[in-house]
């Protein structure tokens, strides 16, 4: 075998996600592994610099895996020919800024979502990259995840029949940080800083939805402060100025209706912490991180409403379990061999700037109809 490396440049990845899930999970594991193999004798071996502002989390961080090459100073990292890849965890105040520069820069682009705060923005990049042609893609996670790909088989398969509707539940309880310590970053919950949970969550039902069942076509949401005071890393008390929670119906070509509650403030009374209910003429499924749960049309029960009388089915018992069928790896590590192998063989890719342009799009409509109180169509865009 011939070995081959492609040096990737990560930027942000002293953040929770960025370090678990893209590093560790998804690139070192890769090394793991013994690189990856591209099935024409080659084997891709990823080098890694780590790129930040803390200049000693990312010395820690780089002793702690081996890593050689570690830098504060973006511009130079981007100026090296050496560098084939950029990637980009940062907050997403910061992100468009360093997209623009790594694609003046001839790099390929990998990034987390969204692209940009504003769509404006976000197709720009789309347009720059495509005009200096170079590769691009945007993190599209939950596509990967095995429960959404046993629904994705169902739907594959002709399951459902006619799809109706789509019911999304996600979120938990985030703590407010004064008498238990938080559990995601301040930043998360101040508009200033980018933060919200429509800017965060949106741009995931974006893909979520036009993937398996269809484009967004119009949205309708309400986006509230729920918990409008919270504590930062520090301790101090500040003022939540970012939407905690989001409620929002979505109209989806085809006909089907997407209704998705996403919310830091909710405590969790279901399997997982994200389940999709998706209803058709000829069967259901409950489909979580993990499991995926169904019940056909000719096993459906026939339950009466009686309010005077207690439930004597066991609704949950009623459906059964979808088998794995396969082995699921890591769904960040699933997508970073993709975009590796669009990188080093042109393999076919379309989870690019483009598709990432669509959630940003849908954020920024979502929040305009929540200020407005009104249905908003989604138009479709195009470079």
């Amino acid at each position: 075998m011939t070995r081959k490396t492609v040096r990737i440049a990560m930027n942000g990845v002293t953040g929770r996600m960025g370090y678990r899930q893209h590093l560790v999970r998804s690139l070192l594991a890769i090394r793991e592994e013994g690189g990856l193999d591209l099935g024409d004798g080659t084997v891709l071996w990823p080098e890694i610099v780590l790129v930040g502002r803390r200049e000693h989390a990312l010395r820690a961080m780089a002793e702690k895996h081996g890593i050689d090459q570690w830098s504060t100073d973006l511009d130079a990292v981007l100026a090296d020919p050496a560098v084939d890849i950029y990637f980009d965890a940062q907050v997403t105040s910061a992100r468009e800024e360093a997209l623009r520069k790594a694609i003046a820069a001839g790099k390929h682009i990998y990034t987390e979502k969204p692209t940009a705060t504003g769509l404006d923005g976000a197709l720009e990049l789309a347009r720059l990259a495509a005009a200096a042609g170079i590769k691009h893609g945007v993190v599209q996670d939950k596509l990967f995840l095995p429960g959404l790909l046993k629904l994705k088989r169902l739907i594959d398969g002709g399951f459902f029949g006619r799809i109706l509707s789509v019911r999304g539940e996600f979120g938990y309880w985030v703590f407010e940080g004064d008498w238990q310590e938080a559990q995601r970053p301040s930043w998360n919950y101040r508009a200033e800083d980018g933060g919200g949970i429509v800017v965060d969550m949106f741009p995931h039902w974006e893909y979520v939805l036009h993937e398996l069942f269809g484009r967004v076509t119009s949205v309708q949401a309400l986006a509230t402060t729920h918990i409008p005071r919270r504590w930062d890393e520090r301790s101090e008390p500040y003022e939540a100025t970012a939407d905690d929670s989001a409620y929002g119906v979505f109209q989806l070509e085809g006909g089907a209706v997407a209704q998705i509650n996403s919310s830091w403030a909710v405590r969790v009374n279901r399997d997982e912490l994200v389940e999709f209910q998706v209803d058709g003429t000829e069967g259901s499924a409950v489909a979580g991180l993990r499991n995926c749960r169904v019940q056909h049309r000719g096993s459906t029960p026939k339950p009466v409403w009686n309010p005077d009388l207690p439930a004597t089915h066991a609704f949950r018992d009623q459906w059964q379990e979808v088998p794995d069928n396969g082995d699921f790896d890591n769904g960040f590590k699933v997508q970073w061999e993709l975009f590796l192998r669009h990188v080093a063989l042109d393999e076919p890719y379309h989870w690019d700037l483009l598709a990432g342009a669509r959630g940003v799009q849908l954020a920024e409509l979502g929040l305009k109809s929540s200020a407005e109180g009104r249905r908003l169509d989604v138009p479709e865009i195009s470079l």
